[in-house]
């Protein structure tokens, strides 16, 4: 394959986890080696033609099992959790890059880009977890995730405010505790995993917003007033409950505007 819609469609329709990352880092090995075209005449497929594993079996948030970082087991299952996350982070950066067309090349090659790096931080969780007798599936995971998708399938700037200006920009509040509570525990592998993430996720929200805004100046939207309008129309509940962490969001492409409004 030479085509990047093409490897999309290939990736969504792959059940298997390990033939999925490789299609990942395939593609955007084919793009580095320039040999990959993103010029498509084939419709693009309906959001709920895309396929999953059939395990790890998906429970609501509600039924989820709650474990503490104090035990192996809560160690272990705080991992499975955080590799479904990146697990369906290689998802949503393909989905992007395929349901959204003519939009410049630098738009596909950065979410390509964050499709293989998503798929690296899955191998270095997946095999953290191998390290604790547990692997991928072996636990049940969170159904919402993908949600994020199907409700802005056709909505492209709702996209960008839900999946890495919310959901994304979530572990960058959440992940420099988590770092701190695995230091204190010495668990070293733990620290630097975490730390390798956070910072590529720093840099997966920069992304999140640079393309919001430039949708929102191309489609005439004031770009402050239409995230606060998108994230009131898809976030159920009202908005993201903080602590938020403001440098790291900044650094993200974050506004003081915007974070002051989270925060009240």
């Amino acid at each position: 394959m030479k085509n990047l819609f093409e490897f999309a469609e290939a990736f969504f329709r792959q059940v298997d986890v390990e033939e999925k990352l490789a299609l990942t880092h395939r593609a955007w090995q084919t793009y580095i080696d320039g040999e990959l075209t993103i010029t498509s005449e084939r419709p693009v497929l309906p959001i709920d033609r895309v396929t999953f594993p059939d395990k790890p079996v998906l429970l609501a948030p509600r039924q989820m099992p709650r474990r503490k970082l104090t035990t192996p087991d809560g160690v272990a299952a705080f991992f499975h959790a955080i590799a479904h996350v990146e697990f369906v982070a290689i998802y949503l950066a393909w989905d992007i890059l395929y349901r959204f067309r003519a939009m410049p090349e630098q738009f596909y090659q950065d979410w390509l880009r964050v499709a293989d790096e998503e798929a690296q931080h899955f191998a270095l969780i997946r095999a953290h977890m191998l390290t604790m007798q547990i692997d991928y599936g072996d636990l049940p995971a969170h159904s919402g995730l993908w949600d994020h998708a199907k409700d802005t399938a056709d909505d492209l700037p709702g996209r960008l405010a839900m999946v890495p200006r919310c959901m994304e920009a979530r572990g960058l509040d959440v992940t420099p505790g988590l770092i701190e509570k695995f230091r204190a525990l010495g668990d070293d592998a733990s620290v630097a995993i975490l730390t390798r993430i956070l910072e590529d996720e720093v840099g997966h929200v920069e992304l999140g917003s640079y393309w919001f805004k430039f949708v929102c100046e191309q489609q005439g939207f004031e770009v402050e007033a239409k995230y606060r309008d998108l994230i009131d129309q898809y976030y159920i509940g009202g908005k993201p409950k903080g602590p938020f962490n403001r440098e790291l969001r900044k650094i993200a492409g974050f506004s003081d505007a915007e974070i002051d409004w989270l925060e009240c």
